[in-house]
Order: structure tokens, then sequence, then C-alpha cells
């Protein structure tokens, strides 16, 4: 259960900094935009936290 709860702090983490950096860096905040950038930025952290593991 300990496990799960970490990787689960772990993608939303990865998460929230892609989201905020993806926000950063368009011009506009349009919702679907956001929105699209909110998927993509999950798709990422769960690549990244893939990669750490694999790694390790």
């Amino acid at each position: 259960m300990l496990r799960r709860a970490a990787a689960a702090a772990e993608v939303l983490g990865w998460w929230v900094v892609l989201t905020a950096v993806w926000t950063v860096l368009i011009g506009s905040v349009d919702p679907l935009e956001t929105a699209v950038g909110a998927a993509a930025a999950l798709l990422a952290a769960c690549a990244a936290r893939g990669a750490r593991r694999a790694a390790a």
C-alpha cells in the first residue's frame, strides 16, 4: 500500500511540474490547450517514473 502511495505521489509531482512548465511556455491559456497539456504531462510523468525505475 505504501509503495502505491509513493508511486502516485511521484507521478503527481512530475505531473504538477510538467503541467506548470507547459502553462508557462504556451502563449495564451485556452481551456483546450490546458487539457491537452495536462494529458501530455501525465503521459510524460508516467514515462519519467518508468525511466527512473528502469535506471535503478
